[in-house]
């Protein structure tokens, strides 16, 4: 008789409908007596093999009553550990509900008893929530990471991927990480996937909406900056989507995040270095590729090194209304930064040629900042306005003032259109034949 092996069954999608939802610690008081079921019941079946002519879901049912017999378990009781297992089996392990939850944003299991969730930008430390060992925290990765084809063990220790809805995950074991594994999640937002979403959040007024479309519809060359967790992809997700349907867009990313809902878009993948420490696809690598694809817009999720240069080349040689992230404090930091990764490319290119370079190619510096209520908002969109002497000069044309806090904690504050003068990329908007922002600018226009 031909034999499955759980292991094999554990990636096998079951269609029998799923054990009773039930997720309250509280109806299992004993959290002693659970854990040590659970770790009984999750090591036996790591180490059977289902029979061919016997269902897997009867089978996982006939071996967690072996274990339980003789324990006076209540019903619910019963039921909250059939569904621990099923989540084992069939999600994410211990992980499973807080990814279905809407209201946890990031997920962070730093240790098997120590979990930390983000609820409206607030760090909880889940109590209700364990794992057995460091072997069942790395068990439950490469379940994530499996379907994208990435793997994690002692010679590939760290791995940033994504899971199926577009959630980003990162893991980095030992030797890396001396505490034992540890996972981030950062979960994908399917509640804001427009404009008008950010701006019933309060993440930007239907001004700032206005004149990003006008100017993604314009070409003009956009960095998105701001800080971990500020909703930079999110907001350049959502800037994508102004870009016209008969236009040709290339994606590159470490890890596919992007959700473009247009008809002619490219995504393009990094891919990290095999067994034999060869193959490995750089972001830059990926660049200088889709220059050669016939783009006419390129979105580069985030850069980080010596692609840098390469982007904006292509922002200099024809590739206009290029989008692409950066990690940074604030517009003028972006810059900074911007400089550093240029000069990472090993280039012999003086300070003020590299400066001269950037001010070429970009057109507006966006930043997203998470506020200290755990809100995001586009703080800032800013120009670059030449030099004012050897230092870039930024212009603001929108900002976010804060003014304070309310009595229950939310940021208090106001945005601002700066209209006193005509920026420069309205002069590159209008030639494309695009008005929508004239009335933005009364001022007479020379």
């Amino acid at each position: 008789m031909r034999k499955t092996s759980l292991v094999e069954a554990f990636n096998i999608e079951r269609k029998e409908p799923k054990f009773n939802e039930v997720t309250d610690y509280d109806i299992f008081p004993d959290k002693k007596l659970l854990d040590e079921l659970r770790t009984r019941i999750v090591e036996n079946l790591i180490d059977k093999e289902v029979p061919q002519d016997k269902l897997l879901n009867q089978f996982i049912n006939d071996e967690i009553d072996k274990t339980i017999e003789g324990y006076d378990l209540t019903n619910l009781e019963r039921s909250h550990l059939y569904n621990l297992i099923d989540n084992e089996i069939n999600g994410y392990g211990p992980l499973t509900e807080l990814l279905e939850d809407k209201n946890v944003t990031e997920i962070m299991v730093n240790s098997p008893k120590e979990i930390y969730i983000e609820i409206d930008g607030q760090l909880i430390k889940d109590e209700s929530v364990s794992f057995i060992n460091d072997e069942h925290i790395i068990r439950t990765i490469e379940r994530m990471i499996g379907p994208m084809g990435r793997t994690i063990d002692a010679t590939n220790p760290m791995v940033d991927s994504r899971l199926k809805d577009g959630s980003r995950i990162n893991a980095i074991i030992p030797p890396l990480s001396t505490k034992g594994p540890v996972i981030t999640i950062r979960k994908f937002k399917r509640s804001l996937t427009t404009a008008d979403d950010m701006i019933r959040i309060g993440s930007m007024t239907p001004y700032m909406a206005t004149f990003l479309e006008a100017a993604v519809r314009g070409k003009c060359n956009i960095i998105v900056c701001g800080g971990t967790g500020s909703g930079k992809t999110t907001l350049l997700n959502i800037l994508s989507g102004f870009i016209p349907d008969n236009e040709r867009i290339i994606t590159i990313e470490d890890a596919a995040e992007l959700k473009l809902e247009k008809e002619h878009v490219i995504s393009l993948e990094t891919r990290v270095t095999n067994y034999d420490n060869e193959g490995e696809v750089t972001i830059r690598d990926l660049v200088i590729n889709a220059l050669r694809m016939r783009p006419d817009r390129i979105i580069v999720g985030e850069v980080r090194g010596k692609e840098a240069f390469d982007m904006l080349q292509a922002m200099n040689t024809g590739h206009e209304g290029s989008l692409t992230t950066l990690h940074a404090n604030g517009p003028k930091d972006a810059l900074n930064r911007l400089e550093t990764m240029v000069l990472m490319s090993g280039l012999d290119i003086p300070i003020k040629a590299i400066r001269e370079y950037i001010v070429s190619a970009i057109d507006l510096v966006v930043n997203i900042d998470r506020m200290s209520d755990g809100k995001r908002k586009v703080t800032s969109i800013s120009e670059l306005e030449n030099f004012e002497g050897d230092e870039i000069k930024l212009k603001e044309i929108f900002a976010f003032h804060q003014k304070g806090l309310t009595p229950n904690g939310e940021v208090d504050g106001e945005y601002i259109l700066y209209n006193d003068t005509i920026p420069a990329v309205y002069k590159k908007i209008s030639t494309k034949g695009i008005n929508d922002i004239d009335f933005m600018f009364p001022i007479k226009k020379k």
